[in-house]
């Protein structure tokens, strides 16, 4: 298996705080230096953009701040030097590619913007991204954000946020004396909110606009978008969002499951059965990082935000939604045509006959499957495998097309405005490469054409495609509603064929009904 990864840099490791001595009362001369309110940075002026990397936006979340909500950045004197990136949080490395790292010191964010501003505007727009690895793994610096500053005419800034155990970890014993009032286990989250309050505070001094900020994000980026979306104590923080590849209707961990799990690796630490609640948060904060990654691991548990509890999120998303109790805000929503392509892939490398797959089928339909496989019958695909990925795909995951219809709906019957979109190109560069195996427009491809090289390279049609892409983000950035030069104009969604395709070529970027596509009504038929 040839696997694609993206690289990881590792230069926080070798340089601490990165300051470049100079008189405290120094002001900006050149356009490479920004006075934020914490103190003076040094970025790097290109032949196209400026880029400033590794700016503290809180506290390192070490000894006692370790699954503490983050704290204040403090200020310093002199000029801090942000012409490399520091280091991405504490990771195990994914299958897919990348580095492991035990670095807790990891709260840094990331911010392009063209070198000038398009004429007749001023401050510009600003997106805010947060990346995408299950909540597990990924660094805000791994993505080009040039393309998009530059021939957008926006800023892009993209955060790091704590991953995995130190990032999602739920247990009573984190939820006491001033920290009673957040739910343990969304520490990420609140690392977001944190960037997005930095923005609000510093964009200006880069030319950008703090009344105008989209966040954005993919996959666990996504899940986390979709929970800053419902979230009262991300009021106000931005003005539009877009979610990539994980649907807003799409269940988050609950309270009581998330802190059942936080107690099981207490457990596998050593920590459980302490005198007190301050005994065992002692204890786990003790607890040398590659045990807690390794321990979180081998238990198999998942990170992402936790429902119920606190101000934080207090309810599910689709139950926000629902009710109307969300930040009312436009949303840009959507996901690709072979989402679980990369995750069948990686459960079943090898070919699998028609008889193994319809096995497979029948533990997880049950009485259902005779149903579900004459619907998806193999023979209607090149292989078992593309049969059981288009199943998934379609139906009964977070990334399902049918769930992002859920979404769509629920949002635009709420009020918000909605413009929903599948990518669909069958001949991006995929996440992972498995010889003999039709990746498609798997999960995570439509980023390459946001993020230049992020996973290969395009050709002339795709490079199309991708300055579309770029137009029609940057602009509902701009504006709230997508438009791109020489493309077809993209409805707002009020019905389920109110879906644009993106793929390259003649007539690629086109209206769909995802619904029909999906087969949502049938799979609405089972499961009621």
């Amino acid at each position: 298996m040839r696997l694609k990864g993206v690289a990881i840099p590792m230069s926080a490791l070798v340089v601490a705080g990165g300051l470049v001595p100079a008189p405290a009362s120094a002001a900006p001369s050149t356009p490479a230096v920004v006075r934020t309110d914490t103190g003076l940075v040094r970025g790097e002026v290109r032949q196209d953009d400026r880029l400033f990397q590794g700016v503290p936006f809180a506290q390192p979340p070490t000894g006692a701040l370790r699954w503490r909500p983050p704290q204040p950045a403090r200020p310093w004197s002199g000029t801090y030097d942000a012409t490399f990136p520091r280091s991405q949080c504490a990771q195990i490395a994914p299958v897919y590619g990348g580095e492991t790292t035990y670095a807790e010191d990891c709260l840094y964010l990331n911010v392009t913007t063209p070198n000038r501003a398009p004429k007749g505007r001023h401050a510009l727009p600003v997106m805010v991204w947060a990346h995408g690895g299950s909540n597990l793994t990924g660094t805000g610096s791994a993505y080009n954000a040039s393309k998009l500053a530059v021939r957008g005419g926006v800023i892009v800034v993209t955060v790091n946020y704590r991953l995995g155990p130190l990032g999602w970890l739920a247990h009573p014993a984190l939820e006491t004396g001033a920290d009673r009032r957040y739910q343990a286990g969304n520490y990420g989250l609140l690392d977001q909110q944190a960037a997005l309050r930095w923005v609000r505070r510093n964009i200006a001094a880069f030319g950008g606009d703090p009344r105008n900020v989209t966040l954005f994000g993919e996959s666990a980026g996504a899940a986390d978008s979709c929970a800053n979306l419902v979230s009262p104590s991300a009021a106000g923080l931005f003005d539009k969002v877009i979610p990539e590849s994980l649907s807003c209707a799409a269940p988050a961990r609950t309270e009581a499951g998330a802190e059942a799990d936080g107690a099981g690796l207490a457990d596998a630490v050593g920590c459980a059965g302490k005198a007190s609640p301050a005994e065992t948060a002692a204890c786990l904060r003790a607890v040398p990082v590659r045990t807690l990654l390794e321990s979180f691991q081998a238990k198999n548990m998942t990170a992402g935000p936790v429902a119920g509890g606190d101000r934080v999120l207090p309810l599910q998303p689709a139950q926000a939604i629902a009710q109307g109790r969300f930040n009312r805000v436009s949303v840009m929503h959507g996901n690709t045509l072979d989402e679980m392509r990369l995750f069948v892939s990686l459960s079943y490398p090898q070919p699998i006959t028609a008889a193994q797959y319809e096995g497979i089928v029948h533990s997880m339909y049950g009485a259902d499957a005779d149903k579900v496989l004459a619907r998806y019958p193999a023979r209607n695909y090149p292989d078992p495998r593309i049969a059981l990925s288009t199943i998934e795909t379609d139906f009964g995951t977070s990334l399902s097309t049918c769930l992002h219809q859920d979404a769509f709906q629920a949002l635009s019957r709420a009020g918000v405005p909605v413009y929903a979109y599948q990518f669909a190109d069958r001949t991006a560069p995929p996440l992972v490469d498995v010889p003999g195996f039709d990746e498609g427009a798997e999960h995570a491809t439509e980023l390459t054409y946001l993020f230049p090289g992020l996973l290969g390279d395009l050709n002339a049609q795709q490079r199309q495609l991708s300055d579309a892409m770029v137009d029609y983000w940057t602009s509902f950035a701009r504006t709230a509603h997508p438009t791109a030069a020489n493309a077809p104009h993209w409805p707002r969604f009020r019905s389920p064929s109110d879906v644009l395709s993106f793929a390259p070529g003649p007539n690629g970027i086109h209206p769909t009904d995802t619904a029909v596509q999906s087969n949502c009504a049938f799979w609405k038929s089972l499961s009621s």
